[in-house]
């Protein structure tokens, strides 16, 4: 338990807070993950992308987000929508953060950014969800979907296609003078049902610990689906956003139209 909390706490530039276990939304401080934030407001973010591990709802893990009534709310993943997994209001872990991500090279901001409380400094509006699965141990997904106009989510992705070939040899990232680094970062190929995507795969290091990551953005229309999956266990097994989860959130975008 230690250990998986320890992996997402000293990773905080992924905001991946997990609390605790991703198989039992138990956290490891016996306390429920703070619940502010779990949605937006206009022109202002929810705390960051993070994922606090989720509980089931009055089992006294994290909050099940509430269902609300903006179009964005709307489009955020509520707790029974995907079998298998456990969905939280974002219960980010105290130890991470807040802001945006500043990194050592220009070309690289916009990766740098996706790990912030925002996707992208444009975006007006964000709602974030921990997904824990039931399913594989430790994995733990942070989604959020984020409101731009349009002209500025299409051009989020065009900017990250762009860094991800243009920052395969890593970089650094420095928020609230704590820093990580992010080595190895790869396109991969991921499948998507929205209008563009990107996908790709780094290693995430800080303060010792070192973890792979998965990270899928898709747009659609002029939301843009951010998911970043880590596996808080620390094996050696890469993580992936599962499609399942994927294609829920992108069918939650596309119903709140």
């Amino acid at each position: 338990m230690k250990a998986r909390t320890a992996t997402a706490a000293l990773l905080p530039l992924l905001l991946l807070g997990t609390a605790g276990c991703a198989t039992t939304g138990t956290p490891a401080s016996g306390k429920a993950p703070d619940p502010k934030g779990s949605a937006g407001t206009p022109g202002r973010s929810a705390p960051a992308g993070s994922t606090g591990t989720p509980g089931p709802t009055g089992s006294g893990g994290a909050p099940a987000p509430k269902r609300a009534g903006s179009r964005l709310e709307r489009s955020a993943l509520e707790q029974g929508d995907l079998p298998g997994y456990q969905i939280s209001a974002n219960g980010k872990n105290p130890n991470a953060p807040d802001g945006q991500p500043q990194a050592d090279r220009k070309a690289c901001q916009p990766l740098a950014d996706i790990m912030g409380d925002k996707p992208d400094p444009a975006a007006h509006e964000t709602v974030n969800r921990g997904v824990g699965s039931q399913k594989q141990m430790g994995l733990a997904v942070s989604a959020s979907v984020s409101s731009y106009a349009e002209p500025d989510a299409k051009a989020l992705v065009a900017r990250l296609k762009d860094a991800v070939a243009a920052c395969s040899t890593g970089f650094t990232a420095t928020v609230e003078k704590q820093s990580g680094a992010y080595r190895e970062v790869k396109a991969t190929d991921y499948k998507a049902a929205g209008d563009e995507s990107v996908s790709w795969t780094t290693t995430a290091s800080a303060e010792g610990v070192t973890a792979q990551v998965h990270l899928v953005v898709v747009r659609q229309g002029d939301t843009v689906v951010r998911l970043m999956a880590l596996n808080v266990t620390g094996g050696r097994q890469a993580p992936q956003v599962p499609h399942e989860v994927t294609d829920k959130q992108l069918q939650k975008v596309r119903d709140a139209h």
